[in-house]
């Protein structure tokens, strides 16, 4: 066992645990997960059943990772940043076999407090600005923010700003 696990988190039965990962205070990894080598899951970090993070991915305090999310290599996901897995929830009506994938791409950045719904792929080095609510798809090394989310620009690999409109 070479990754760290605060006390505090709870792991259910058959997660898998990369090398070097650290999970922080209060986390809870569901059923079956399968979490990347050299990850970070700050405090109080959800991970749905069956979900797959890959590797070096750093998920800040407060983000509930639902299943039927997969997240690739090199993603941030910021804090309490939000994922959907049902487009119209009802609290009394089953929805679970209404689930839709979301797919989160190598190098995407996911903002603070940004909404993601369910069933759109967030592509490659993409960046989505604090706050934002996406509800379509985003081409890679797009830069996206606003409420609902538009493209505003292109990023490289590093973040950099190459153009805006």
């Amino acid at each position: 066992m070479n990754y760290f696990i605060h006390e505090s988190s709870y792991i259910e039965n058959n997660v898998t645990i990369g090398e070097n990962t650290k999970i922080w205070h209060f986390c809870h990894i569901m059923d079956g997960a399968k979490i990347g080598n050299n990850c970070q899951l700050g405090q109080n970090v959800f991970v749905g059943k069956s979900v797959i993070i890959g590797n070096h991915v750093k998920i800040q305090n407060n983000v509930s990772v639902y299943q039927d999310v997969e997240v690739e290599d090199d993603v941030f996901l910021g804090p309490s940043c939000v994922f959907t897995n049902v487009i119209n929830p009802r609290s009394f009506i089953e929805k679970k076999n209404e689930f839709k994938k979301t797919h989160i791409c190598k190098g995407a950045t996911i903002g603070a407090n940004a909404t993601i719904v369910c069933g759109i792929t967030i592509g490659e080095y993409a960046f989505i600005g604090a706050g934002s609510v996406v509800t379509k798809d985003i081409p890679p090394y797009s830069l996206v923010y606003g409420v609902p989310a538009k493209i505003h620009g292109i990023v490289d690999k590093n973040c950099e700003i190459l153009e805006r409109y």
